[in-house]
């Protein structure tokens, strides 16, 4: 009988998780850089092309990030050429966000780089394993979104 007092003998689960998540992660990063971007960058081409997003305020949203970060980040890309800000004619307070042609291109960019980090994190995996995965991880993500934090 294992020695309650000691290591576990297999790593707890929510462990192995965020540390997979964190090489995932890592790795999708690291591509992305490789091919001139960044998350941000491409969470915030990825809203606007699927028209999850025109405003700033609707963009943080979709992106999960505040305001002040995004803003941020939409320095940089409006600086990059990749969009353009304007105030919404119907309400002044509003900012609108809009992909240039410069823009659009580095969505296929990082669109492809996106398209093949997927390809090898499902390598070796049949289409059984992904349902499997998809299914424990809605599982777990529910599991954790159930627990009331008092």
């Amino acid at each position: 009988m294992p020695d309650a007092s000691g290591p576990p003998a297999v790593p707890p689960l929510g462990l192995q998780l965020a540390s997979t998540a964190r090489e995932v992660s890592r790795a999708f990063d690291a591509a992305l850089a490789a091919a001139g971007g960044s998350m941000s960058t491409w969470l915030v081409l990825l809203s606007l092309v699927t028209g999850h997003a025109e405003s700033q305020r609707e963009l943080a949203a979709a992106v999960g990030i505040q305001g002040a970060t995004l803003t941020h980040h939409l320095n940089g890309m409006e600086a990059a050429g990749l969009v353009t800000r304007r105030r919404d004619p119907a309400n002044r307070r509003v900012h609108l966000v809009e992909l240039t042609d410069a823009g659009r291109a580095a969505f296929l960019r990082l669109r492809d780089v996106a398209v093949e980090h997927d390809r090898r994190l499902r390598a070796g995996l049949d289409p059984d394993d992904e349902a499997a995965a998809r299914r424990v991880l809605d599982r777990l993500r529910a599991n954790v979104a159930a627990v009331e934090v008092s």
